[in-house]
């Protein structure tokens, strides 16, 4: 854990990347000027000659990094859940309650991200918003099962259990910490795109922290837990 709080470079499964878009200026304007297109237009209508032509690049030299936009959207939420991992474990260091733990833990995959400053070339907020919006489609695709199985998804799956441990100390018996654990953190996804753009479906209230609210009275009901 310690090796975790004390770097600052993020990783991600080399299996989402040709070339590690970390290790050069260029890679890094690839990252920047992806988050900055694909926050305005979505997926659906990001290119990379679109890319290109933003970054002053040409596709050829996107291609060397990434052989789709399909690659550099699993690279960016890789990332992202990597970044809520490293924030988890810098927030329950030395935290010795279980029901601490869990309240932080549900605080942090549920509230409003703001930018850290630890990684200068990454836009946390616009990151955010692309992963409510788009995450999805980076699993939920024909070649799951495929890219499951290189590695793709292990820093979500990584998030998620790491939060189901701190479930099972709260409560050992209980059965369903990896379900409970992802529908925490897909629901609260939703809520946040519903509170954006389709207020009917949630109760998000002005000057209130209601995703986190609700996710926290969810999860720990759900264990048994009533602090009323």
């Amino acid at each position: 854990m310690d090796l975790l709080l004390s770097r600052l470079s993020i990783q991600v499964c080399d299996s989402v990347f040709i070339k590690d878009p970390e290790s050069s200026d260029l890679g890094k304007k690839i990252i920047v000027g992806s988050i900055d297109m694909l926050d305005t237009m979505g997926f659906d209508h990001f290119t990379f000659r679109k890319l290109a032509k933003e970054i002053g690049s040409t596709e050829a030299s996107i291609y060397r990094y990434f052989e789709s936009k399909h690659k550099l959207l699993l690279y960016l939420t890789s990332w992202y859940w990597s970044w809520m991992e490293y924030r988890l474990m810098f927030g329950i260091a030395n935290v010795p309650s279980a029901i601490k733990k869990l309240k932080i833990a549900i605080r942090i995959v549920t509230e409003e991200v703001v930018e850290d400053n630890s990684f200068t070339h990454i836009n946390e907020v616009k990151l955010n918003r692309i992963v409510v919006a788009e995450a999805s489609k980076s699993y939920m695709t024909k070649e799951v099962d495929a890219e499951n199985k290189e590695g793709v998804f292990v820093d979500y799956k990584r998030l998620v259990a790491r939060i189901s441990d701190i479930v099972l100390e709260c409560d050992a018996t209980y059965k369903y910490p990896q379900m409970l654990i992802s529908t925490v953190i897909e629901g609260a996804h939703s809520q946040h795109f519903f509170a954006e753009h389709l207020p009917k479906l949630t109760n998000v209230y002005k000057g209130e922290n209601s995703v986190t609210r609700f996710y926290t009275e969810l999860t720990l009901s759900a264990i048994g837990f009533n602090e009323k």
